[in-house]
């Protein structure tokens, strides 16, 4: 059991994109992260290019320290399990989870199970 994940559904639509470096980031961008191939954001879906994957974030309300071993896998192992993607990031105070816009109420079930369920 994972006691207090309380994962929940945030408003909104994102999409992950490659952002120029030098162009002003849209407001509501949610995330970065610079690669080698260029600079990656979580973007507002009304800022991405039209064939970008509308996806939903859900969050994990239980205080995930940098130290800690093992919700990131858990949550994402049960999603892929499920056949769901998962993108996950890594907050200083919480892990958040997007998945594509069509699947995130299954998202969402699949991670209230887990919050609840007992490892054998």
């Amino acid at each position: 059991m994972i006691a207090g994940m309380h994962p929940i559904v945030r408003p909104g639509e994102f999409a992950f994109v490659v952002w120029p470096e030098n162009k002003p980031w849209p407001e509501g961008t949610r995330a970065s992260c610079a690669e080698a191939e260029g600079l990656s954001l979580i973007v507002p879906i009304g800022s991405a290019p039209s064939n970008a994957v509308a996806m939903r974030c859900i969050t994990l309300q239980v205080h995930s320290s940098p130290e800690g071993v093992g919700l990131t896998a858990a949550a994402a192992g049960a999603l892929a399990q499920a056949g769901i993607p998962a993108n996950m990031v890594a907050g200083y105070h919480h892990d958040h989870i997007y998945v594509p816009l069509d699947q995130s109420k299954d998202a969402l079930s699949v991670l209230q199970d887990l919050q609840w369920s007992r490892k054998s």
